[in-house]
């Protein structure tokens, strides 16, 4: 009997994305925050030394657990090129439109011979729910562990609100330990997850980074 081949969502444990909350397909659900950036070598001796100290309590204060990851991604130039260009035409003399154009051609060779890259950071919050109750079918009562899909979306549906509720009371107290520390953040929705996500399993396409406001 031929072997079933597998697919590339055989190896992605995301099974969908619901309310910007990912449900993993073990049942787990995390929620994604963007966190700004923060230039530790400028700062001051006392003020290093503070950050620390609040970044320490802001760990020691939690009581589970949180991934912080960096994206590190090559700078895409192209939508500022496609401005200077722009205004480049709106240029009413030669002269200013020569400059744009220089201007233009400095940058794009720059940008060609230096590898500038850009950086994300994200704080992975995890909740993992209780194994659902689907009820008193009497089949479940008989095989333990067993029971049918529909059985499954039924309960998942109605327990889905109440374990967000408590995903988010994590995210909250990630984001006042963040803003303890002088890091600004903010909670990823659907479509942002969505395009994070495109964005790590296609690598090679380059894209407007995601923003805080």
């Amino acid at each position: 009997m031929a072997k079933k081949q597998q697919t590339t969502q055989d190896f992605v444990t995301v099974k969908e994305i619901r309310d910007g909350v990912v449900i993993l397909k073990n049942g787990g659900m995390r929620s994604l925050v963007l966190a700004s950036s923060l230039n530790f070598a400028l700062k001051s001796s006392d003020e290093q030394t503070s950050i620390l100290m609040q970044f320490q309590n802001f760990l020691n204060s939690l009581d589970f657990s949180i991934q912080i990851s960096v994206m590190s991604k090559k700078l895409d130039i192209r939508p500022y090129l496609a401005l200077l260009e722009d205004r480049q035409k709106e240029q009413s003399t030669e002269l200013m439109k020569m400059q744009v154009k220089e201007y233009i051609e400095f940058i794009r060779t720059f940008v060609e011979n230096t590898n500038i890259m850009t950086k994300s950071f994200f704080v992975v919050v995890p909740y993992d729910p209780p194994i659902m109750n689907v009820g008193n079918n009497p089949m479940t009562k008989m095989f333990p562990g067993k029971s049918t899909q529909a059985e499954k979306n039924t309960a998942s549906d109605e327990k889905f609100a109440e374990y967000r509720s408590q995903l988010e009371q994590r995210v909250a107290t990630v984001e006042q330990g963040l803003v303890r520390c002088g890091i600004r953040s903010a909670e990823l929705g659907t479509e942002e997850v969505v395009e994070l996500l495109y964005k790590i399993f296609n690598p090679g396409d380059t894209e407007k980074p995601i923003q805080l406001n």
